[in-house]
């Protein structure tokens, strides 16, 4: 099999592996108002309902570097994956708020295992075109959020709830087979050999990915980011069904949320490369972001969808340029699974926060609208994040 044609498997695997990595999460939103009638949830059980899974993702991705001891990256990826399925099947039979808390545990784990070994495998596996290969895989990312946002809700009305959620394992399962396939023993070689792995120790002794003060504010950066995602994907459909709007509408909203997304994702993907410095890039995406919170804050109906637009382009962006502005502080495929990991690992963590904080939030305030001025604010402390995070020497150069 020629190389051309193995890498265009390649991508392909890794955007099908990122389409199933968000639908155990997104679905669950635009269900809740019933999930919680169902099984007498809170609004601070709900919100651990996406708090959790997050929580255990910045945990996995922190301990990750065992498992890529114990098995070749890509077998990693493919346990991460059939963790996330067999998670989405069991919520079939998840009829107790402590089982649907377990599934979405578990599901964590897989994701985690999966996002922290993925950018070490681009890295590692395609010499050029990383940024755009990081991209695309974010934005698969998005994608099967927003299928999953949008279909849940049409599918718990024909056939149910639990199987409306379970159905997301179908995905997943052939995810797991085509990375099987494109990955299986023999077809790809080891991704670091002794000899490479003393050539990256020796670059790394004299080029480090990054100092310590600039990992933390990359980690940062990555958590409060992806904490709008969270925050965004776990009340936006229950804000909006709280003003009188059926469960459809509300999914269909927070699926425009995602479709802008990706179009965000995949603008970035394509325009990337041209920016040597990407805080261009970083400023207009938190500025997008602001604009759809402020629209959420003051005309939630008049400006339903133009906020959520906007929200998910800004969150669209943020999610990959969060990735490639680390992938840009590493030199080398072992440094950028290392500094991935911290990143995601102390990132996620700072995310899970925002679910759960907005659920205390609505359960004592009775309503979200503080919940979305928090994030106003917090994007005043990614504008000044963004504002250090210069491109390194040698690195982010188209």
């Amino acid at each position: 099999m020629s190389s051309t044609y193995l890498n265009a498997w390649r991508v392909a695997a890794i955007i099908l592996v990122g389409l199933n990595l968000r639908p155990v999460l997104a679905s669950v939103p635009p269900l809740l108002d019933r999930l919680q009638a169902a099984i007498a949830l809170s609004d601070s059980a709900a919100g651990l309902l996406t708090a959790l899974p997050v929580l255990v993702m910045g945990l996995g991705a922190l301990s990750v570097a065992p498992l890529r001891r114990m098995m070749r990256e890509h077998h990693a990826i493919a346990v991460g994956v059939a963790l996330v399925m067999a998670a989405t099947a069991c919520r079939l039979w998840a009829h107790d708020a402590n089982l649907m808390l377990l599934t979405g545990v578990i599901a964590g784990l897989g994701i985690a295992i999966t996002q922290a070994l993925l950018p070490y495998t681009i890295k590692a596996q395609f010499r050029s075109g990383v940024s755009a290969i990081m991209g695309l895989y974010s934005t698969a990312i998005m994608g099967g959020a927003a299928v999953a946002s949008v279909a849940s809700p049409v599918l718990a009305e024909r056939v149910g709830w639990p199987q409306a959620l379970a159905a997301w394992s179908v995905p997943a399962a052939a995810a797991l087979l085509c990375w099987l396939l494109v990955y299986r023993v023999g077809t790809v070689a080891p991704l670091a050999t002794k000899a490479t792995n003393a050539t990256n120790a020796t670059k790394a002794a004299g080029q480090p990915a990054s100092g310590h003060s600039h990992r933390w504010l990359l980690a940062v950066f990555f958590g409060l980011g992806t904490g709008a995602y969270t925050l965004v994907l776990a009340w936006l459909p229950p804000y909006y069904t709280a003003l009188g709007w059926t469960p459809v509408s509300a999914g269909q909203l927070l699926g425009a949320v995602t479709v802008a997304e990706i179009v965000a994702g995949l603008l970035v993907s394509a325009a990337i490369g041209r920016l040597r410095d990407r805080r261009v890039a970083l400023f207009a995406a938190i500025g997008l972001l602001t604009l759809g919170l402020l629209g959420l804050i003051f005309a939630p109906v008049l400006l339903a969808w133009p906020a959520a637009v906007l929200a998910g382009l800004g969150i669209g962006a943020l999610f990959p340029l969060s990735l490639i502005v680390t992938m840009d502080h590493a030199s080398t495929p072992a440094q950028a699974g290392r500094l991935a990991s911290f990143v995601q690992g102390v990132g996620y963590l700072i995310a899970a926060l925002f679910p759960f904080v907005a659920g205390v939030i609505r359960q004592h305030l009775s309503g979200l609208r503080p919940a979305w001025m928090l994030m106003a604010g917090i994007c005043l402390i990614l504008l000044a994040i963004a504002a250090r995070l210069r491109p390194p020497h040698g690195n982010g150069k188209p």
